[in-house]
């Protein structure tokens, strides 16, 4: 009876790994990403914003964004934007961000 029951497993795990590999083949034989991976990869180009304070790259729709006299700025966290409120003048960027140009 466990001998049967064992069988039974193996023979199972088995068959799931053959049609991963197999959905693996098609996939990767059909130039399609999966739809999981493509969800959260902005697609090909993307205008990218840079952050005013640290002078990083992000992506617009998944930034964090301030509107500053009908501008809105991106930055890539909540930290870089309230640092940039914080900052006298209102400027906000820091020496590393002045020093970088794209």
């Amino acid at each position: 009876m466990l001998r049967v029951f064992i069988y039974t497993v193996l023979l199972i795990l088995f068959a799931r790994a053959v049609a991963k590999f197999w959905s693996g083949i098609v996939e990767g034989a059909s130039g399609v990403p999966p739809r999981e991976r493509s969800s959260h990869v902005p697609q090909r180009g993307v205008q990218m914003a840079r952050d005013p304070v640290c002078g990083t790259f992000v992506v617009p729709g998944r930034a964090v964004t301030l509107s500053v006299a009908g501008e809105a700025l991106y930055f890539c966290s909540a930290e870089c934007r309230d640092r940039f409120r914080a900052a006298p003048g209102g400027s906000g960027r820091s020496a590393a961000a002045e020093g970088r140009r794209a």
